[in-house]
């Protein structure tokens, strides 16, 4: 499995509401509140691979209220 994150923007308001919907999807490992330029920061696990541009057009930027995303990929954990 191939981890990566993903910053997300969120509406105004609606960070606790696009958290919800990332959590009742079952798509996401991890969900955390961020202060910033982003509202959430989301740790996803893929299958190797697995296109993860696929995967965020598809499951992610569906759900409502998602303003901006960034994603990380990562390399190697230590």
């Amino acid at each position: 499995m191939k981890p990566f994150f993903v910053q997300i923007k969120c509406a105004l308001g609606k960070a606790y509401t696009v958290a919800t919907a990332i959590a009742d999807a079952e798509i996401a490992s991890e969900i955390y509140s961020t202060a910033g330029g982003y509202d959430l920061l989301v740790k996803f696990y893929l299958s190797e691979g697995e296109d993860i541009g696929h995967f965020i057009n598809e499951k992610l930027h569906t759900i409502p209220d998602i303003v901006d995303t960034y994603t990380i990929i990562t390399f190697r954990a230590f």
